[in-house]
C-alpha cells in the first residue's frame, strides 16, 4: 500500500557554497531515496531550501557591506544552482527570509507562543557584551580578545582558534567589537531557553529507547549519549536579522537561527502546497500520524533533529508529526583532509567538468559515510568510474547493442527456447532488485550500488560463457545467438529500473535504446520475462548511447568513458603541492601540535614476541550483550579466527565484511561478555576519538607476518 512521505534534506546555511561534501551529506542520499521510493508507488513530498539567518551571515553582510537580503539572495542562488547541477531534484527550494518565503516567520512565531502556552520556555536574565558605540548588544562573534585558556591574542567569543576551546565571551581578556574596535560593556539581556530537561524526563527518552534498532547505530549512539547531558538552550538572540521575537518587550530579539531553521521545513512546504493552491495539504501531511517524516543530515546535525527539533514539534502541542528516521551521514572527507574551498582543498570544476553527473553520482554514492567518516581519493574515483560503469555496466551495454547492429540488422530478436543459464541470469536480476529494495530502504546506498554492479559482473559472465560471436556464425547456432541477445537486451531493461534512483538519466537512456523511451522505473519488473516476446524493430540501439571522440579522433558511443590516469596523476601532484604549502603555513604560524607520549622504550625481542598478521574480515555482526562489540570472524589464510572488536562506535557491520585488518594473533584467548576473543585487532583514534582500523598494503596475503 502507498505511503505518504515527507523527506527533508538539512537546510544548507546561505554564507558560502557548498561542496561535495556537503552534497554526500544530505542531498544525494535523501534525492536517491526519494526516487526509489517513488519507484513504490509512495507519495512523496521533497523540501529544502536555504537557511538564511543567525550571526555568521549578518556578521559577513556587513562586512562586504552588503544588505541581508542580497547576501542571502547570492548565496541561494549559488547553492541552489550546485544542488541541480548534481541532478537534485527538490519539489520545493525556497529559505527561511521573509521576503523569499512569507509563511516562515509568522510560523516560527507561532511555535514559540505554542511553546511557551505549553510550559517549555525558561525566561532568563543574564550579562552580556553590548557596544556603546553601535547601540547594540554583541552576539560571542562579534567580539575578540586574548584567550583566558591559552593566551591567543585573536580568539573569537565563541571558540580560540589556537586552543580550539569553546570560550565564554565575558571572560575573554581585552574584549574588543570585531566591528568598529570599540571596548564593549557588559549588560543585562533577557533570553528564552527551549526546556530540553523536561522533554527528556517527560517523553523524548522514551521515544528515543522507541527507534533503537531502527536508527542507523551511529545516530542511535550519538542520540542516547546526548541524553544524558541535556540543558536548557537559548532560542533568541539580540540581532538586526531574523524572526522577532513575538512578545512584548522583545525589540530588537530575534530567534536562535537554530529554533528557526527546522521550523523552516514546515513553513517552505506550506509556501508550496498554499502557492499550488492546495494550502489544506499542508496539514494533512504534517499532522497526520500515518505520514513518515525522514531528515537526511549530516552528522553534527544530529543533536537538531533528533533531540531538538522532537522537542519543539512536540512540546508546541499541536499535534504535528515526529520524525521516523534521521539517516544521518558522518564526514565525508577529501584525500584525508576536510574539504576546505577557500584553501583549494577541494574537487576543481574543471578535473571532473567533462564527467556526467550520473557517473559523479554513482561514484558519490559509492564512497558514502553512512556509518563512519569516508573519504574521496582520485585513484578510488577513477576505480569507481573506469572498473564499475566503463568496463562493467557500459561494457555490457555496448557489446550487447553493438552487436544486434551487427548481426541481426539492428533489430532486437524475439524470445527463444530458454536454457537452465538464461534462468539463471533472470533469478539473478530479481535477487538484484530484491537487495537494491532493501538496501535503499535501510539507507545503505553504496551496498545497493555493489548490488547492481554484482549483477554487471553476472552479465558479462554470461555474454563470455554463451559466446554468441561463435553460434551466430553457424545456420544451427544463429537461435541461440539471437536468444541470448534477447536476455541481454531484458538484463538492459533491468539495469534501467536498478540505476534509476542513482542515476536517472543513464536508466532514462537505456530504457530509450531498447525502444522503451518513456517507461517508469519498477523494481517489481526486473526479472520479469518481457509480456511482448516477440522481436523489438526500430529500436535506437547505440545511437542513443553518448558520443565521445577518442585518442584518434575518431567518434564513437559508450554509455560511460574511462578517466584517464593522466588526469589523476595531475590531480594528485596538485595536491601534493598544495599539502606541503599548507604544512609550511602551519610550521611557522602555529605551534607544535599536541600528541600522546611515546611509550617507554622496550627492547627488539619484546617487539618480536608479538605476532600481527595480513587478513581479511569475513563475517560481521552486533554482540547480543554489548552496544559497543561487534564479533567478526577474520581470514588469517591458514585458519579463521572469532575477534570481539570495540569498533561498533565507528563501523556498521555490514560495512567491514571484506576489509582488510590487521590482527594480533598470540594473545591468550579472552571471554568478553559470553563469546571468546581469540585475538586482537590493530586500530588507532581518529581526530573524533572514535577507532579507526589499520588495513595491511593491499598487496600483503592474508596470513603474512608483519613486522
Amino acid at each position: 500500500m502507498a505511503e505518504k512521505i515527507i523527506v527533508t534534506s538539512a537546510l544548507p546555511y546561505a554564507n558560502g557554497p557548498i561542496h561535495f561534501g556537503h552534497v554526500v551529506g544530505a542531498y544525494l542520499p535523501a534525492d536517491v531515496y526519494v526516487r526509489y521510493r517513488r519507484m513504490c508507488g509512495d507519495d512523496v513530498h521533497f523540501v529544502c531550501g536555504t537557511d538564511e539567518h543567525g550571526v555568521a551571515i549578518t556578521l559577513k553582510a556587513e562586512r562586504e557591506g552588503t544588505p541581508y537580503e542580497a547576501y542571502v539572495d547570492h548565496w541561494h542562488t549559488t547553492i541552489d544552482d550546485t544542488l541541480r547541477r548534481m541532478g537534485i531534484e527538490f519539489d520545493v527550494f525556497s529559505g527561511t527570509s521573509h521576503h523569499r518565503n512569507p509563511h516562515h516567520r509568522a510560523l516560527a512565531q507561532q511555535f514559540f507562543l505554542d511553546l511557551q502556552a505549553e510550559g517549555y520556555l525558561l525566561e532568563k536574565t543574564e550579562e552580556q557584551f553590548f557596544s556603546e558605540a553601535l547601540g547594540r548588544f554583541l552576539p560571542d562573534r562579534y567580539v575578540t580578545g586574548t584567550c583566558y585558556l591559552c593566551g591567543h591574542e585573536n580568539a573569537r567569543g565563541d571558540e580560540c582558534p589556537a586552543c580550539g576551546k569553546y570560550l565564554d565571551a565575558r571572560q575573554l581578556i581585552d574584549p574588543k567589537c570585531s566591528l568598529d574596535g570599540s571596548t564593549p560593556v557588559l549588560r543585562e539581556t533577557t533570553h528564552w531557553y527551549l526546556d530540553l530537561g523536561r522533554a527528556r524526563d517527560e517523553w523524548l527518552r522514551a521515544w528515543i529507547e522507541s527507534k533503537r534498532g531502527q536508527w542507523k547505530p551511529n545516530v542511535e549512539n550519538f542520540v542516547l549519549a546526548d541524553l544524558e547531558d541535556l540543558r536548557a538552550r537559548p532560542i533568541t538572540r539580540d540581532l538586526p536579522w531574523g524572526v522577532p521575537v513575538p512578545v512584548d518587550g522583545a525589540d530588537g530579539k530575534v530567534l536562535y537561527v537554530w529554533f528557526d531553521a527546522p521550523i523552516g521545513y514546515l513553513s517552505i512546504s506550506r509556501q508550496y502546497w498554499t502557492d499550488r493552491g492546495q494550502p489544506e495539504r499542508f496539514e494533512e501531511l504534517w499532522k497526520d500520524p500515518a505520514t513518515k517524516l525522514f531528515h537526511f543530515i549530516g552528522k553534527d546535525n544530529i543533536t537538531f533533529h533528533a533531540v531538538v527539533f522532537p522537542t519543539i514539534l512536540r512540546g508546541a502541542g499541536k499535534g504535528w508529526i515526529l520524525p521516523e528516521n534521521v539517516p544521518a551521514n558522518e564526514f565525508f572527507n577529501f584525500e584525508g583532509r576536510k574539504f576546505n574551498t577557500s584553501s583549494g582543498w577541494m574537487i576543481p570544476d574543471e578535473a571532473i567538468a567533462d564527467v556526467p553527473v550520473d557517473a559523479l553520482r554513482y561514484a558519490l554514492c559509492t564512497m558514502m559515510p553512512e556509518t563512519a567518516d569516508s573519504d574521496w581519493t582520485w585513484t578510488e574515483f577513477q576505480a569507481r568510474i573506469n572498473g564499475d560503469l566503463a568496463d562493467n555496466l557500459g561494457n555490457f551495454v555496448s557489446r550487447t547493442l553493438r552487436f544486434i547492429e551487427r548481426f541481426f540488422d539492428g533489430e532486437v530478436p524475439a524470445c527463444g527456447a530458454e536454457t537452465a543459464a538464461d534462468g539463471a541470469l533472470y533469478a539473478a536480476a530479481e535477487r538484484a532488485a530484491a537487495e537494491v529494495r532493501e538496501h535503499l530502504s535501510a539507507f545503505r546506498f553504496r551496498r545497493a550500488c555493489q548490488a547492481v554492479m554484482a549483477l554487471g559482473h553476472e552479465c558479462n559472465r554470461y555474454y563470455d560463457t554463451e559466446a554468441p560471436w561463435t553460434s551466430v556464425k553457424t545456420e544451427d547456432g544463429r537461435p541461440r545467438a539471437a536468444q541470448v541477445m534477447r536476455v541481454c537486451v531484458e538484463m538492459i531493461r533491468a539495469f534501467a529500473h536498478l540505476v534509476a534512483p542513482v542515476m536517472p538519466t543513464t536508466s532514462a537512456t537505456l530504457f530509450a535504446s531498447i525502444g522503451a523511451a518513456g517507461t517508469a522505473p519498477s523494481l517489481d519488473a526486473v526479472g520479469a520475462r518481457p509480456t511482448e516476446p516477440g522481436a523489438i524493430p526500430g529500436a535506437p540501439l547505440t545511437s542513443c548511447l553518448p558520443r565521445f571522440t577518442d585518442a584518434r579522433g575518431q567518434e564513437k558511443a559508450a554509455l560511460f568513458t574511462k578517466f584517464p590516469d593522466q588526469r589523476v596523476a595531475a590531480e594528485e601532484e596538485r595536491l601534493r603541492t598544495l599539502r606541503e604549502h599548507m604544512e609550511a603555513e602551519t610550521q611557522s604560524e602555529t605551534p607544535e601540535p599536541t600528541h600522546d607520549p611515546v611509550a617507554t622504550t622496550i627492547e627488539f625481542d619484546t617487539f618480536a614476541a608479538v605476532d600481527m598478521r595480513a587478513g581479511t574480515i569475513r563475517r560481521a555482526e552486533s554482540h547480543p550483550k554489548a552496544d559497543r562489540l561487534l564479533v567478526l570472524e577474520v581470514d588469517l589464510g591458514f585458519e579463521t579466527r572469532t575477534i570481539v572488536s570495540g569498533i561498533a562506535a565507528s563501523y556498521a557491520p555490514e560495512e567491514l565484511v571484506g576489509r582488510r585488518v590487521v590482527a594480533v594473533t598470540n594473545l591468550a584467548p579472552r571471554r568478553l561478555r559470553g563469546i571468546d576473543s581469540n585475538g586482537m585487532l590493530m586500530a588507532g583514534d581518529g581526530d573524533d576519538g572514535k577507532p579507526r582500523l589499520i588495513a595491511p598494503d593491499p598487496a600483503t596475503p592474508d596470513g603474512t607476518r608483519l613486522s
